[in-house]
């Protein structure tokens, strides 16, 4: 099982610039995308489908900002969207599809990078998802979340880590929350079970040059339950395309849908 999660930091933008011919090639079994900026009734085009594939959207109230999009080859059992209170609904931050042996998920999390307002929207909505995050991790089926957390988890995950101590993304209370994650819940970074290599980032400011000069975070996350541990067989970042500021997750699991 193929899964894919790529913010296209706008779906029309990243389609101009050929993601969805990209898709295509990869054969994967489910795409999840962040920051689509887009409403669902503008994506009718064939220019933002994949053949063969169902789509799910949850689209921000606001137009032209945040909603989260699953593209999978296999019809879901359910689908469900939105995670239960209203500041993380209203953005349309998460969407998730159920299939018999697992469920898959797009989320995006807030950034705090526009000042201290919304870091403590941050802050409020890790407590909340935390509290979500238990609840599954307690369930008996596996559960895939795919997203852009706005967080680096180790000093490996970021080029300038002295330089970022105090910036939004590389908070001690933001990492500490992905410790907490990892290390008392259970949960699995499904990138590092299988790749310990340094200088492996997903995103890249856009000024200067530094996807050029690849310096960057790893922002963006494939979270298993642990008992798909033993079932991750390879993660790679796809960065020979530029479809958005970040660049596609795509991880192999040894799973049927």
């Amino acid at each position: 099982m193929r899964v894919i999660s790529i913010n296209a930091n706008g779906i029309r933008a990243a389609a101009r610039k050929g993601v969805f011919e990209w898709l295509i090639t990869q054969n994967p079994d489910v795409v999840c995308f962040q920051e689509t900026k887009a409403q669902e009734h503008q994506l009718d085009d064939e220019a933002y489908c994949l053949p063969g594939y169902h789509r799910y959207f949850y689209d921000a109230e606001k137009r032209g900002y945040s909603g989260v999009a699953i593209y999978t080859r296999h019809e879901p059992k359910h689908v469900s969207v939105g995670l239960g209170w209203r500041e993380a609904d209203a953005e349309g931050r998460y969407i998730q599809v159920d299939f018999e042996h697992v469920s898959i998920a797009s989320l995006y999390l807030p950034s705090g990078t526009s000042g201290d307002a919304r870091q403590e929207v941050k802050y409020q909505f890790l407590d909340q998802l935390g509290e979500f995050l238990k609840k599954v991790v307690r369930r008996k089926k596996e559960f895939i979340l795919c997203g852009d957390f706005n967080i680096v988890h180790k000093e490996i995950d970021i080029k300038n880590w002295k330089g970022n101590q105090k910036n939004s993304g590389c908070l001690p209370q933001e990492r500490a929350w992905l410790d907490w994650l990892f290390e008392e819940q259970g949960y699995i970074d499904a990138f590092r079970q299988v790749n310990k290599q340094a200088s492996q980032y997903t995103w890249w400011s856009n000024r200067g040059q530094a996807r050029a000069n690849n310096v960057g975070w790893r922002i963006d996350y494939q979270v298993t339950t642990p008992g798909l541990k033993e079932k991750i067989l390879a993660a790679t970042i796809y960065k020979e395309q530029r479809f958005s500021d970040h660049a596609p997750l795509i991880i192999d699991y040894e799973l049927d849908i």
